[in-house]
């Protein structure tokens, strides 16, 4: 299978499949594909799970779309300004998600529910109490909000974040809220009172708008 990402600030990615080939998505999700695909739908890892990515913003339904014949294909378009990551999942290597984010994966991925680590960070750390856990083996495709940013994060070292702006981070990475210190910059600083904190080891993706930030600059 081949895939590539295109477009600007609305991209999408279209893959192009070998007969047999295929990908899920979010029932929904598809933009466009050729003739010779099928798309077959189900609620993907039973009823338990469909409820899960219900409260993370996904579909109850998946639809999966296999290739009949050698260079069919289908393209999934974002729903939100910004760009999509392509993240190669291994056994052991799972990558933990920002609701809402999932656009897709191969058959080996398996999308679930991951609970945040603290009721700190479930209340206050922008991104809910729910999370997406991409883990398996194979690609999976996120939506990012705005433009995104990639640290490698040591041992030990912390990155303080601003609510919202986390779009994922590896399972090892520490993830915890931690509360702005300071009257005068909790009152003036403008950035609320909590920071999501960060820490490695590990690798994070930031992102530079999220959704519900652009939502209070339309409204």
């Amino acid at each position: 299978m081949k895939y590539e990402i295109w477009g600007g600030i609305m991209p999408a990615v279209t893959f192009t499949f070998d007969a047999g080939e295929s990908i899920y998505t979010q029932s929904g999700g598809m933009s466009w594909m050729s003739d010779g695909v099928d798309m077959k739908t189900n609620a993907r890892g039973g009823f338990a799970k469909s409820i899960g990515r219900l409260f993370t913003g996904e579909s109850i339904f998946m639809a999966t779309y296999t290739a009949r014949t050698n260079g069919a294909s289908i393209t999934v378009a974002s729903a939100m300004p910004g760009c999509i990551k392509a993240f190669r999942i291994t056994p052991g290597n799972s990558i933990i998600a920002q609701k809402q984010s999932f656009m897709c994966a191969t058959q080996g991925v398996e999308l679930s529910v991951k609970w945040a680590p603290k009721v700190s960070a479930g209340l206050f750390g922008g991104e809910g109490f729910l999370l997406q856990k991409l883990s398996g083996d194979g690609i999976a495709f996120i939506e990012i909000d705005g433009s995104m940013r990639e640290y490698e994060l040591g041992d030990g070292e912390i990155l303080k974040v601003d609510t919202g702006n986390v779009a994922a981070f590896e399972e090892r990475v520490g993830y915890e809220v931690q509360t702005v210190k300071g009257f005068k910059n909790v009152l003036f600083g403008g950035e609320g009172l909590f920071l999501t904190v960060l820490r490695g080891p590990g690798r994070v993706w930031l992102q530079t708008m999220p959704t519900q930030d652009l939502a209070k600059r339309l409204v």
